[in-house]
């Protein structure tokens, strides 16, 4: 189901924001070209040495790479006439850098006027922090995330890159917005979109409390909120516990533990009070759940219709039987760096699924391959 398959990205990213907009778009069949520098491409590709990185990795499935060094007269020219070819740019310079390459919008929309031209920036365009550095915890502590996601004693950065991806996710639906209005207008967009506003916006549930009722939320606001717990069990794994406000969700749990008298203590009978007690609710039921390993509690959970879920690490979420039936893990082999395994786009279109995935490629895999295609192009 390539969805995309008449669209044609150029994306000159690095890192995550630009590569990971790219990516969704490639995930749904668009034809993506990654334009790096030579010898080094993306600097991704060597953070694990090599220059096949995991992190690289992650975030470049379902492209082509070509190498060119657009300070290069001809290699400059390569890159536009392979703008002049395409729908969509991409690209999470700072500020200027994009232009001192050949690659501005006013220069590249004057090739293309047609082209949707996505700028990915850590603070925006203008304004007094146009120029200042921005990575994923920079834009996550600037749009007042970091603190929801921080332990509040001891505080250290926690958790994988969430302002990179979501910023990278927010482009993406820019671009297919701009791409379904110039199906109506025949012209290109410029878009621009930085981690502080995708974040800001992403962090909305804070902002909204903040402004509606002058709560400043902090790590532990939701989750009593929604009485959400995590309890080690006796094997030392995890589960996850969410039950929300109906009232059967708790009395669920005090059948599944066994904790019936709790609903006589006044501390826990109403939800109001739960949410006010906490602490010692988890304080009492952290033993209990260490008496019986994750696999015995999930079966009384789920027999109580308690909503739940193990709390797996990486190397077993993608072996539960509800993952392994939806088909959510797939691969596909390399000619030269072998076997690729990652996780489907999400989508199902009139329920099919596309499981079918190119491996990130090599820097200038497909660099003859391209430059052939735009020959046969010019010969047209």
């Amino acid at each position: 189901m390539k969805i995309l398959k008449s669209v044609r990205i150029v994306e000159m990213g690095t890192y995550i924001t630009g590569p990971a907009a790219a990516m969704l778009l490639g995930d749904l069949g668009a034809d993506v070209i990654k334009v790096e520098r030579p010898e080094t491409g993306d600097p991704f590709r060597a953070f694990k040495g090599g220059l096949y990185s995991p992190h690289y990795q992650t975030y470049n499935r379902n492209k082509r790479s070509i190498a060119l060094d657009t300070k290069d007269a001809a290699d400059r020219q390569t890159f536009h006439d392979l703008i002049a070819t395409a729908d969509v740019f991409i690209q999470n310079f700072r500020p200027g850098v994009a232009e001192k390459l050949g690659a501005g919008a006013e220069e590249l929309q004057r090739i293309n006027p047609k082209l949707i031209y996505c700028a990915i920036s850590g603070f925006g365009k203008s304004g007094p922090s146009r120029d200042r550095p921005a990575y994923d915890t920079v834009a996550q502590a600037a749009s007042g995330f970091l603190r929801l996601v921080t332990p509040p004693t001891n505080p250290r950065v926690i958790g994988p890159a969430i302002a990179d991806a979501i910023t990278g996710q927010y482009a993406a639906m820019g671009i297919l917005a701009a791409l379904v209005e110039r199906g109506d207008t025949g012209q290109g967009r410029r878009i621009d979109i930085s981690m502080l506003e995708a974040m800001s916006h992403f962090n909305l549930d804070s902002f909204t409390h903040y402004f509606s009722v002058g709560e400043v939320m902090g790590p532990l606001s939701r989750p009593v909120v929604s009485q959400s717990y995590t309890f080690e069990c006796a094997d030392g794994k995890w589960v996850a516990i969410h039950m929300s406000s109906p009232r059967k969700f708790w009395e669920g749990l005090l059948a599944a533990t066994g904790q019936e008298a709790l609903d006589a203590d006044p501390r826990f009978a109403e939800r109001l009070e739960r949410i006010k007690h906490q602490d010692e609710l988890i304080e009492i039921m952290t033993p209990v759940f260490k008496s019986k390993a994750r696999d015995a509690w999930c079966d009384l959970l789920l027999a109580n219709e308690v909503p739940h879920a193990p709390a797996y690490d990486s190397n077993e979420a993608l072996e539960d039987p509800q993952a392994v039936h939806l088909g959510m893990k797939i691969g596909a082999d390399h000619p030269t760096m072998g076997r690729f395994t990652t996780v489907r786009a999400p989508y199902s279109f009139d329920d099919e699924v596309d499981a079918d995935i190119a491996p990130p490629p090599v820097l200038d895999e497909h660099g003859a391959e391209i430059r052939a295609e735009l020959a046969k192009e010019a010969r047209r």
